[in-house]
């Protein structure tokens, strides 16, 4: 028989059919200067990452596994950016900053399969990496065009698969509250809404789970440059592949893990521990910084792909 706290809260429950972001608040009286730098943001992500991808889709002799592999970096970091400023964009000029809860979840799911890309993406450069300065005999059989695009698409399928069951395990939560004190919807933020926490075990379990799968990418990543470095110790050739190929991986992947652990932080502290607009500013750092340095990093180090953006530019 079910309480009356117990019926009340399920009364609650059942009308949660929109969430609140309650992170906006901090934004109200700076929301035009906002969406103004937030556009100018979008607009140069959205140019650099297309400019490379044009540039290695038209340049025939950038048709490599390495290229191919930043090609699908870039597409990986306007996924991402596309799931979340339009909304951002739309709710800094609104009134009442609301999202819908499938919306919500479809938001969580993008953002989350984004960062998990990035992170997928990076193993198999520090592999095609790996195969070409350790085993440079065997690079063109073990990565063909084909395997890379192979590997490029059940990777992509397998974060997608895995982000999807987090998600959709939170279907099932009963929730207490709509308010998630973010700029966006994340799955996190959802989960702590429960009014039941023994309905989160399944959930803590899948996430931990995740958690293993990805620091298993990091840790495959620190493996393979530590055999990249080993081999690259007594060869004048090698370093200097090293550091024209490895260096803008390793720049990426530092940006990464570093906006990813500032991030998980600002996650795990309560809000009273840190001020609103610094967990704002935090949440979104994932979403600015390495879709715009990225492309920059790679363009400006990357011989081929520099000596292309200026013929093309000299053209012009």
């Amino acid at each position: 028989m079910q309480t009356p706290l117990l019926s009340t809260i399920m009364t609650n429950v059942s009308v949660i059919s929109m969430f609140f972001l309650s992170g906006f608040n901090e934004t109200v009286n700076y929301r035009f200067i906002l969406f103004f730098l937030s556009l100018l943001c979008y607009c140069i992500i959205c140019l650099v990452n297309v400019s490379l991808n044009v540039t290695i889709i038209l340049d025939s002799n950038l048709h490599e596994p390495m290229y191919i592999l930043l090609c699908v970096f870039c597409m990986n970091g306007l996924y991402g950016t596309t799931g979340f400023y339009p909304r951002f964009l739309w709710d800094l000029l609104s009134d009442v900053h609301v999202i819908s809860y499938y919306s919500c979840l479809i938001q969580a799911q993008v953002i989350y399969s984004f960062a998990c890309g990035e992170l997928s993406i990076l193993a198999l450069m520090a592999y095609d990496r790996y195969v070409a300065i350790c085993q440079p005999l065997k690079y063109h059989s073990i990565m063909s065009k084909q395997s890379v695009i192979k590997l490029v698409c059940f990777s992509w399928l397998t974060n997608f698969c895995i982000i999807a069951t987090n998600v959709f395990l939170t279907l099932r939560l009963n929730l207490c509250s709509p308010y998630i004190s973010r700029l966006f919807c994340v799955n996190w933020s959802i989960v702590q809404l429960a009014c039941f926490p023994e309905q989160t075990a399944i959930n803590g379990i899948v996430t931990n789970i995740t958690i293993i799968v990805y620091f298993l990418h990091g840790a495959f990543i620190v493996w393979s440059y530590m055999y990249i470095i080993k081999t690259c110790v007594n060869s004048i050739e090698n370093r200097a592949k090293f550091m024209q190929t490895c260096v803008p991986h390793l720049l990426s992947l530092f940006i990464f893990v570093v906006t990813i652990l500032f991030d998980i932080i600002s996650l795990r502290l309560s809000s009273k521990e840190l001020p609103q607009t610094l967990k704002n500013f935090v949440s979104i750092e994932l979403l600015v910084i390495p879709p715009i340095m990225n492309p920059l990093i790679y363009g400006f180090k990357l011989t081929k792909i520099r000596k292309r953006i200026c013929v093309i530019l000299k053209t012009k």
